[in-house]
């Protein structure tokens, strides 16, 4: 047998034994005529001795081992004289009588350690390497466990797991499908699911009740820390459900999460918060509450009470109070002005107030308002001396909260108050069921077409869809959207009502989901459903600030997996099979 231990688990009591370890080697010291190895696996390290006095030749071969050799050794387990208390094994060593390099090793691009000198581009086209190290290694285990965790939950409450397609039809309402060529059938495409909606909907359809699967998804957009190309989803789907129902269960399994993976006991019950409440206050629908500085509206203060004409044409004027910052300096200012006048938030500018310790108060519209409004500005806010107030203002609400929460929540970092120990989480719920879309110049399902509109709102379809609130809900932990579902419309005709306002053709919407209406029509139940996606929560759980370091194989920020080189030209044999002609002279080819 290649071992008879791993490297992670002896202990003193085994001082004695004679043991059969192999793995790779983390480093090797010379000292004397001993000669003393590192030998790691996936388990831990153990250290192993090479005694002159033993075998000249024996230490002579250990002394020449490089890093990254795959090994395998024999020896007897001994007390260490020099222990180590940061290894588990620190108390053990191994005096080795037989040594076998099982492959040579070239000498690595970066070193194998926690804290390695390789940037994430070297990183990553040797990721093979890079999962050696046991920081990198720990996510996957943590993701394997949370996997194992929400499988078991899942079953306990009576869930199925079913795997649906990988290649189906393109949906174009939503994100960019990928597409895949068939050979089979010339100038025809399959498209990789942006998620297992309608076909998890068909199996509600086919009594299934309670559906479960840890489904791969793709989405052909544009990249940041917390997406992919490729993701995970726990994907699940209910019948005879309602809205509170779905959030209970799904509320339990979060529950059951955090404690069995940071020991961590969310409440009883966990808050929920209107969409129109989030934007209002934090100007996010996924806010991150871990912290204060909520918005506070100064329209009443500001606006005509005084010759700041910026402030007397804006539409919206909002604030954060920043608890003892008021001595920041004028770099400092500078710098978040900065920040907040960046392309991708693009405020004009900022206003700041200090609320000085010795009840003075100093702002950069000083000229433009009585002592007395600021000292009204103070008793809004509910300042404190010592405190700094940030404000922001616009023509449009909703961008510029956007651009404050952005401007809120670089503050909290800037203080250390996004401690990633902590976790506060929430639903988000009341969404609206459509928004418009600039680009395509007509309103847009928020989630997805299929999500039921409030019924309470089902009169305002036909005048009035922009006012129309969705049975939906997001799951929302330190700012972070983990979840997110909806009550799914199960009514034929209020279906093809959802697609008419959507500006699908009878024909179109047909084309496109007849499959699901026509399922309508024999007996749908009502369902829900929700899906997490996991690569976020495992992040979450680990304190990362990528979603990449709990993948295997990531893509890097332009999509492409450097490893691999991928994606890829193909053959022109195989462009011929698929009936697709490339002009590589063309620009946009």
């Amino acid at each position: 047998m290649y071992r008879s231990n791993t490297c992670g688990e002896l202990r003193l009591s085994d001082s004695g034994k004679t043991v059969t370890l192999a793995g790779w080697v983390q480093r090797v010291r010379k000292m004397g005529g001993m000669t003393f190895v590192d030998l790691r696996d996936r388990y831990g390290i153990t250290q192993l001795v090479f005694n002159e006095a033993d075998s000249i030749e024996l230490c002579d071969r250990a002394g020449k081992l490089g890093r990254e050799y795959c090994v395998q050794v024999t020896g007897v387990v001994s007390e260490r004289q020099s222990k180590n208390p940061n290894l588990p094994t620190g108390d053990v060593e191994i005096i080795v009588n037989t040594l076998n390099v099982l492959s040579e090793s070239m000498t690595p691009p970066f070193t194998i350690e926690d804290k390695s000198d390789g940037g994430d581009d070297i990183r990553m086209k040797y990721r093979y390497l890079d999962l050696r190290r046991p920081v990198v290694r720990k996510n996957l285990e943590l993701r394997h466990r949370m996997t194992i965790l929400i499988r078991n939950f899942l079953d306990s409450k009576d869930f199925i797991e079913v795997e649906t397609p990988i290649l189906i039809g393109s949906t174009p309402e939503g994100a960019r499908d990928f597409v895949v060529p068939s050979r089979m059938n010339p100038g025809q495409f399959y498209a990789l699911p942006q998620s297992p909606q309608t076909l998890k909907q068909l199996l509600m359809v086919s009594g299934f009740d309670r559906y479960f699967q840890i489904a791969k998804c793709f989405r052909d957009e544009d990249l940041r820390a917390d997406r992919q190309p490729e993701f995970t989803q726990i994907d699940c789907e209910m019948s005879f459900v309602d809205q509170e129902d779905v959030i209970c269960l799904f509320e339990d399994m979060a529950r059951h999460l955090f404690k069995e993976i940071r020991g961590v006991e969310l409440p009883a019950k966990l808050q929920q918060m209107t969409w129109n409440e989030a934007m209002r206050r934090y100007g996010s629908d996924k806010p991150d509450l871990r912290f204060g500085m909520e918005f506070v509206e100064l329209m009443d203060v500001l606006k005509g009470s005084g010759s700041f004409q910026v402030f007397n044409d804006a539409e919206y004027i909002g604030g954060i109070c920043v608890p003892g910052c008021a001595g920041y300096t004028r770099k400092q200012l500078d710098q978040i002005t900065d920040f907040v006048k960046k392309p991708q938030i693009g405020a004009k500018g900022l206003v700041y107030v200090k609320f000085n310790e010795n009840g003075t108060i100093k702002s950069s519209i000083d000229k433009f308002y009585s002592p007395e409004t600021m000292m009204a500005l103070k008793k809004r806010v509910g300042a404190n001396d010592g405190d700094l107030l940030l404000i922001l203002s616009g023509d449009k609400p909703n961008k510029t909260r956007t651009q404050l929460c952005a401007l809120r929540l670089e503050m909290g970092e800037r203080l250390g108050l996004r401690d990633k120990d902590k976790f506060e989480c929430l639903w988000i719920v009341d969404f609206p069921l459509f928004e418009w879309s600039d680009e395509e110049q007509r309103l847009m399902a928020t989630h997805h077409p299929f999500t039921m509109p409030n019924p309470d709102d089902i009169p305002l379809l036909d005048n009035h869809p922009e006012r129309v609130r969705a049975m939906a809900y997001d799951f929302v932990c330190n700012g972070i959207e983990v979840g997110g579902g909806s009550i799914r419309i199960h009514d034929c005709k209020l279906q093809e009502k959802m697609f008419d306002i959507l500006g699908f053709t009878h024909e179109r919407a047909m084309a496109q989901f007849g499959f699901l209406i026509n399922a309508f029509k024999y007996g749908a139940p009502p369902h829900a459903g929700l899906a997490f996606g996991l690569d976020r929560f495992v992040s979450i759980m680990a304190g990362l600030d990528s979603i990449r370091d709990c993948i295997a194989f990531p893509k890097n920020n332009s999509g492409r997996d450097v490893m691999l080189d991928a994606p890829s030209e193909l053959d022109k044999k195989q462009l011929e099979e698929l009936k697709i002609k490339v002009d590589l002279n063309q620009e946009n080819s």
